[in-house]
């Protein structure tokens, strides 16, 4: 078995680095929902260093919410909007001496793209304009991911660790409780069964099917180093190789 780790950094966390040392991708914010310039070149410094494949982040402009809050946007001011950040972050990467490898949306753009066709093309749409070789990272099963295939784009359907499903495959709402898995092995029995199985138990009680070409960790959560190590470590154990997805 094989799967990537990948982990959302560049956002203000305080252990990106030790997270680096147990990943095989990560995705770099952009300046619109955390970070800045210098945050950005630190992350891929770092990445660099760890041989980790680096992503752009995008989000909504909204950095009062962490872009997390939904917006109404039009889909051509979307497609500015992943254009001006691709091409920020991927130009710092090349002057790095490193290329830009995959894109995930950060937040309510990734969520709200994963049901909305129109928004999903925008994005899907701008990736391919910028560089149609990137692998564009999204919720699995989701309209972004169709998006993708329509798009000629490679889709890299990603799963969650710490995060509650809900049985539309749509992941819960945070405010909800239960919506973070604050449980450290119930964390990790997820991961195994979305890796091994391909399943996942939703919080209406049923089992749904998902296909998990990659994992991701939230580097901003409050468990995230733990979360990230036992992961690793529990993966390495289990004899599932941990690689980015080429």
């Amino acid at each position: 078995m094989r799967i990537d780790l990948n982990a959302d950094l560049g956002e203000g966390g305080g252990d990106d680095e030790a997270i680096l040392a147990c990943v095989s991708s990560v995705n770099i914010a952009c300046g619109w929902h955390a970070g800045d310039a210098g945050s950005m070149r630190r992350a891929i410094t770092a990445a660099l260093t760890y041989g980790v494949a680096i992503g752009a982040h995008p989000s909504y402009p909204d950095r009062t919410n962490f872009g997390r809050l939904p917006m109404t946007r039009d889909p051509a001011s979307v497609f500015d909007d992943l254009l001006y950040q691709m091409g920020a972050l991927s130009a710092m990467v090349r002057a790095a001496g490193g290329r830009l490898h995959h894109v995930k949306p950060h937040g309510a753009l990734y969520n709200q793209a994963a049901r909305d066709p129109v928004l999903a093309d925008a994005i899907a749409s701008a990736v391919r304009v910028f560089d149609p070789s990137l692998r564009l990272v999204a919720l699995a099963g989701s309209e972004l991911i169709a998006a993708a295939r329509r798009h000629g784009l490679s889709p890299v359907e990603e799963v969650f660790a710490d995060r509650a499903y809900l049985a539309s495959g749509d992941l819960a709402p945070r405010q909800r409780s239960g919506a973070v898995l604050e449980s450290l092995p119930e964390a990790l029995a997820q991961a195994l069964s979305l890796i091994r199985e391909g399943q996942v138990s939703t919080l209406e009680g049923c089992r749904l099917a998902l296909r998990a070409d990659t994992i991701c960790l939230h580097g901003d959560g409050l468990h995230a180093l733990a979360l990230a190590r036992a992961l690793r470590s529990t993966l390495d154990r289990e004899g599932v190789a941990v690689a980015a997805i080429q």
